[in-house]
Formats: C-alpha cells, sequence, structure tokens
C-alpha cells in the first residue's frame, strides 16, 4: 500500500472512486436526493480544482491500483472514500492517519463532515460530533450527516 499526491492526470480516478463509493454505499443509507446531492457535492470540476491545488491524494494497493482517496484543505479533511470491494482492509483508516499527518501545523483541530456510513469509524478515531447538518435536497429528501471535530495533541 502506497500514498501518494493525485496529478492532474488522475482526476478521472479521483472521480471514479468517489462516484462508486457513493453509487454503490450512500443508497443504503439515504434517499435517492440525498445520493443525487452527493454526487453533484463532487463535482468533476470540484475535483479538478482540488487535484490542481495539489489537495488531494490517492492510496494504491500492493498491485498499484488507486482503491482510494482523500481530500486535505487546511485543517478539513473530506472525499475520503475507498471503493467498496477494498473496503475492511484497513485503507480507509490509512488515509485518514495519512490526511491528519498532512493538516499542516498551527491547526489545533481537525474538522470533517461525515455521512453516515462513516461516523462509526470517525468516532473510533477520536473525532466528536460539533454539530448535527439536515439540508432539504432539491427533490424535498433530506441529507443528514454531522460536522466532526478532532483536537490535535501537542
Amino acid at each position: 500500500m502506497k500514498i501518494i499526491k493525485a496529478e492532474p492526470s488522475a482526476v478521472e480516478t479521483v472521480k471514479d472512486i468517489t462516484y462508486n463509493t457513493i453509487n454503490q454505499v450512500y443508497p443504503k443509507y439515504y434517499p435517492p436526493g440525498a445520493v443525487d446531492f452527493f454526487l453533484a457535492h463532487h463535482s468533476s470540476s470540484r475535483i479538478e480544482e482540488d487535484v490542481r491545488a495539489g489537495k488531494v491524494f490517492l492510496l494504491l494497493d500492493d498491485s498499484g491500483t488507486a482503491v482510494g482517496t482523500v481530500t486535505v484543505n487546511g485543517n478539513d479533511i473530506g472525499r475520503l472514500f475507498v471503493l467498496p470491494e477494498h473496503q475492511g482492509k484497513g485503507y480507509g483508516g490509512a488515509l485518514l492517519s495519512f490526511a491528519e499527518e498532512n493538516v499542516p501545523e498551527g491547526f489545533d483541530h481537525i474538522v470533517l463532515d461525515s455521512s453516515l456510513p462513516a461516523k462509526s469509524i470517525y468516532l473510533k478515531k477520536d473525532y466528536t460530533p460539533l454539530k448535527y447538518n439536515v439540508l432539504e435536497t432539491e427533490n424535498g429528501d433530506f441529507l443528514c450527516y454531522d460536522t466532526m471535530i478532532k483536537h490535535r495533541r501537542r
């Protein structure tokens, strides 16, 4: 396993990991309008912007295949996805640890928005809920998620 910075040529790979994970996992937890919201939120243009800014990383398995991604923007960790067929192998935890280590010095805490399927993972990694969010999507479905925080040890 290796984690590398995503190059501009990897935008489609990041998008594929993100969209495949959302489309396969999120419908088990969220109504269609919320799933559509997630897909729109992680649009190709947003992914490309983050990749070009050097904020996106890919996790490669032992065969060199990209199976996960994470975005680090200041003290905010986002877009942490592992392809469903590769979940349960410790890749998500490795990406989270990597992201935490890559939050720049000077921040006394790390924040992230947690989807319902990921919340238990973040709780195990010492994140605590800071705010419960409810958004109404275009078709009237609701998207519920937590903003979570982890204080850095000094």
